[in-house]
């Protein structure tokens, strides 16, 4: 199965961000959005998820 690509929300069309493949099942991907065909880094669903949760633990309520 191919990876399929969703860019984040974060990118711009001036500063591109990452892009993450939510598509393979026990796995996600994760890759540049400027460098399409470098390389990946895979990991488990789980450690993903915790990585998102402390992400938004460390940015705080957002901001209005």
């Amino acid at each position: 199965m191919a990876y399929r690509f969703a860019k984040s929300s974060y990118s711009t069309v001036d500063q591109e961000c990452v892009e993450v493949a939510l598509n393979t099942p026990g796995s996600v991907a994760v890759r540049d959005s400027k460098r399409p065909g470098g390389p990946l880094v895979v990991v488990a669903p789980a450690t993903w998820a915790a990585f998102g949760a402390h992400v938004r633990r460390a940015e705080g309520p957002p901001s209005r």
